[in-house]
Formats: structure tokens, sequence, C-alpha cells
């Protein structure tokens, strides 16, 4: 359906076109914990334009998700709208009966949950779950939904669409589920969609793919797009207005460009500054001296190759060649960084480092020594001596385990410590991590996905491994803590000479942190270096194109230019 068109609906059903298609107005929510009441957001006022893109951004636990969640009454059991309104077109949608909100959600409004894991069926194939959104809402009848889910997903940027439709979600990469999430959402073309951090998964290519996707959604068809985002270079090449949160209000709203080139609120000027994706300096925090060339490397990669089998065609069977002739080299007290397009086999590669899965051909070794079939005592050891950061907090932590427990789990694993020294530990580790002490009372479930992964990375540091492989760790992060994490990342290093394997799909951080880069595409490296070299002449096309698709080199133009305003 063309612009034009959907006006002419919208005159035919008695709608404003020059009125906003979403208006909050005096929105407060809170949520009913163990501890008491806690407001997360108050008295917030927002507005969402036919054809425009509006950004909220802010610090993880600011009110920017439960904001968004509210406007169709997805929040938390325990969660609350205490006052205010959120129209869009006639309806009231805070007021709004369970039956009457059905017949808005998915066909008028399309939700792009934060969190792929919690949010598709794992037992069912992915292209059931987009056909059911087809036929639930009468877009489709059972003999098509299926080639039309294809389409869709196809749509969604997903390669392969025809596979993918016939996969489950945990043959799916993190990217790959997050693309599923988002053909879930645009199924019945709604007219407005809620992006919930919708490309904190996705490397920078596919980023702009989808991104580029729900633009012309907006130029198209007049789609409206409230999109959550931490990312304030997705923001700022994206949207037409920016609104910032914090501690549950909003401190500043207006058109982009006038709240990018001038923020009115220290807060604002914070969270630019904190910004890697709008940074082209040099990095915050000085790396420290390679070690000698002679030195053992801790961890060398020699010719590693993985296979997955994936579903028959035609009644053959098949295979993918995840990792293809992958070399590596770490040294002591440095960063190596991983780069490339969701399903480049960069976390494969770092879980055949770990000894988490195991390779089909080729040979790790840790510390001079060769675990590539190492068993029993000796893959314990490399245990206790290399940890991992999930990209996933959601997944990765313990729903029944306390904060405390989750952090101190290490610990009484290797029975390092008493109870009382152990607790000791984990308080100090939150504070590095930017967390309250009072967090480790606290369960996964009462934690936003940024606080989730602040804790995951406390989690990894509690043995002072030798070696940390962190798989997008700071992709669930608002810019703010990422930027903390990053330096902290940075200081124990240079403190203890642990070394990181870094994956990453932004481009942005990994120039702050990293010593050598290798770029991954189909399971190859094309490129390595060191960043300054590969940022300044990269020599692949494929890293040319990863360059050139980093957010914040340049912002949108509003349509029509408001007045920003602060806010108390």
């Amino acid at each position: 359906m063309g612009a034009a068109a959907m006006t002419d609906d919208a005159h035919e059903n008695g709608e404003d076109v020059t009125a906003p298609l979403l208006e909050i107005r005096g929105l407060s929510v809170s949520y009913r914990t163990r501890g008491g009441t806690v407001s997360a957001v108050r008295g917030v006022d927002l507005d969402v334009w036919p054809g425009q893109v509006t950004a909220v951004v802010g610090e993880s636990g600011s009110g920017k998700s439960t904001t968004a969640h509210a406007v169709t009454r997805l929040l938390a059991a325990n969660g609350t709208i205490d006052a205010g309104a959120v129209r869009f077109g006639r309806h009231d949608l805070a007021t709004l009966s369970e039956a009457e909100l059905r017949t808005v959600r998915g066909a008028q409004i399309g939700l792009v949950p934060q969190d792929p894991t919690v949010s598709l069926n794992p037992v069912r194939r992915i292209g059931d779950q987009v056909a059911e959104v087809l036929r639930i809402h009468g877009l489709a009848t059972r003999r098509t939904a299926a080639a039309e889910a294809v389409e869709v997903l196809d749509r969604a940027g997903l390669s392969d669409a025809a596979v993918r439709a016939r996969q489950y979600p945990h043959e799916l990469s993190g990217g790959m589920r997050q693309r599923a999430l988002i053909a879930v959402a645009i199924a019945a073309k709604p007219r407005l969609i809620i992006a919930d951090e919708p490309t904190s998964a996705l490397d920078v290519t596919v980023q702009r793919v989808i991104l580029d996707h729900l633009q012309r959604l907006t130029e198209e068809s007049g789609t409206a797009i409230l999109l959550v985002t931490h990312d304030l270079g997705v923001a700022a090449d994206r949207a037409q207005r920016l609104v910032v949160m914090s501690q549950g209000r909003v401190v500043e709203a207006g058109e982009t460009r006038a709240v990018l080139a001038d923020p009115r609120h220290e807060y604002t000027r914070r969270l630019l500054a904190s910004a890697p994706s709008l940074i082209t300096a040099r990095p915050r925090t000085p790396v420290s001296t390679a070690p000698s060339g002679t030195a053992v490397p801790l961890v060398e990669a020699r010719n590693l190759v993985k296979e997955f089998s994936l579903p028959r065609a035609g009644g053959e069977a098949r295979t993918v060649r995840a990792v293809d002739d992958v070399s590596l080299t770490l040294q002591r007290g440095q960063t190596l960084a991983l780069v490339g397009e969701s399903g480049s086999g960069k976390s494969t590669t770092a879980r055949l480092v770990l000894r988490l899965a195991d390779a089909t051909s080729g040979r790790v070794l840790f510390d001079g020594t060769d675990v590539t079939t190492a068993k029993g005592a000796e893959v314990r050891q490399l245990r206790r001596r290399a940890q991992l950061v999930y990209q996933n907090p959601y997944a990765s932590l313990d729903p029944r385990f306390s904060i405390a427990e989750v952090i101190t789990e290490p610990l009484r694993a290797f029975k390092v410590g008493d109870r009382a020294s152990r607790l000791d530990r984990a308080r100090l580790l939150l504070d590095r991590v930017a967390l309250p002490a009072a967090t480790l009372e606290r369960r996964p479930a009462e934690l936003s996905g940024g606080q989730r992964q602040r804790v995951a990375i406390a989690r990894a540091l509690a043995l002072s491994p030798d070696l940390v492989v962190c798989d997008e760790p700071v992709s669930a992060l608002d810019v703010s803590v990422q930027a903390q994490v990053l330096d902290l990342l940075a200081e124990l290093q240079a403190d203890t000479g642990v070394a990181y394997l870094f994956i990453s799909h932004d481009l942005a951080v990994v120039r702050q942190i990293a010593h050598q880069v290798a770029v991954m595409r189909a399971g190859r490296v094309v490129e390595a270096g060191p960043p300054e070299d590969l940022f300044s002449e990269p020599r692949h096309e494929y890293t040319r194109e990863l360059l050139a698709a980093i957010p914040g080199r340049h912002t949108t133009a509003a349509p029509e230019p408001q007045e920003t305003k602060e806010l108390a």
C-alpha cells in the first residue's frame, strides 16, 4: 500500500492525518518487586508521526523499553500503567480490553523484541512462526502461507530464506534469529513498528540492510517506527526525531540533527561523548605494548575447519563449512578481534578455541599445549584459565539464581575461597562493571538486558582468567556503560595481562580495544592486521564494505525540522 492509499484509508476511517499516529501523554509505569514498588516511567510525553522514525535513547534502566512495551500493554506481569494515555489513531491503548488489543497487535502495530532467544518458539520451525502471523490476520491461506513466509524472511534479510524457513531457532546464529523476529513483525505490514534494539545483535552490513528496509517502509507506505536503541550512531543516521530518557523521564527531545548538534541537557552531552559510533579519534585508553615475538603465544589456532550438517534437500545429505582453514595467533596481554557478518564463523571459531566444540580438522594450542583432543582434567584446567562472556545475557544467566550466586558460581565450582570472600569478590566485581552492591540480592529477571550483560562480564572475571572470549560483550549495553566496560577491560588487561578474543560486529568498538583484527567472511579470514592499518587502508573489498556500513557517519535529514526542547 502506498502512502497515498494509506492517507485515503485514514480519511475513510475518520482519522486526522495531520496528527501524530501515536501520542503518549503523561505515561507513568511502575513495577511491583519484593522490595516495594519501583517507578520506571514518570510522566512521559512522546509523539510518533506517520512516515517517520522516532528514536528513544538512554541508559539501560532509563525506561525506554518500558515505554515502548507499554504501548501494546506487553509489560511484565508485575508492571502496571499508573497514569497517562497512549493514543493510537482513535484508540487509547491504555484502556482497551485484551480482546480489542489483539485486533491491534500484529495487524496494526508490529513489535521487534530485543531478545530472539525468548521470543521465538524453540520447537517450531522459523517459517511456521512467520506463516502463523499471516494466517492469524487473514493475509494468507494454509496453502499459501509457507511460500509467503519465505518471501517475508527474504525481505527481512535472511540469506537462503527457503532453507532458514525449515530450520529451528537453535540452528541459526543470533543475528539470523533477530532477522527472523523482524520478519514476524513486518509480515502483516503494520502502520507502526515498535523496534526494541532491533539491530543490537547484527553486524553492521546486515544492520544496514535491515534499517534500509525499515526506512523504505516509512517512505513508501507511511509506516511509523518507534526505535528503541542504545546506538546513537544508528539514531543519528536513521531517526528524524530523537527522544532522550534518563531515570524514567524525557530530558530532551527534538529534531535529531538539532539535538546532536546542540544538546541542551548534560545527560545528552554525556551520552554523545561516550558513543563509539560517533567517535573518530584514537582509542580512549592506551593499549599495552605487545610482548616479544619470541614468546609462546597464549592461543594458537592452526588450519581450523568445522563442518555442520544441513537439512536434507532432495533426499541428499548436505554440510556447511562454518570455519574454513582458519589460523590465528593471540599473544598474552593482547586483544584479537574477530569481525564479520553474522554467520561468518566468528563465534564458531571461538567455541573451537575454548573446546566447547570439536574441530573437524586442525589444531588448537593453549599456552603451547595442544588441547585439540584434551579430555578430563586437561579440559577442566582450560576452563579455569579461559572464560566466556556470551552474546545473549538472557540465556546465559540461570533465572533461579540470585546475582550473588551467578557471580560466585565459578568460585564455588573451583573451590576458591569461602562464602564470605566469594561475596566480597562479587561486590568488587559488580562495582567494576558499574552495578550497585544491592544487585547481589536480585535475580536476572529483575534486571534489564544491559544490566544482565554486566553481570555476565563480572562472572567471567571472577577467576582472574588468562583468556576471556568476549562474544559481542557490549552489544546489549547503552553507550555510557559500554564505554565503562571497554575501559574496564583495558584496565584489567593492563593490570593483569589477561588476553581477549573479542568478537564484535561493531567496528567502532573494535577500533577502541583491539591490538589485532581478523576479518572473517564465509568461514575464512580474508584480512588481518593492526586496526590502524585496516581502518586507514583496507585491502579487501569486504573490509571496505564493513567500514562503509559503520553507523553515525552521517545524519538523516528531517522532513519537518521542529524546535528542540529541554524538559525538566
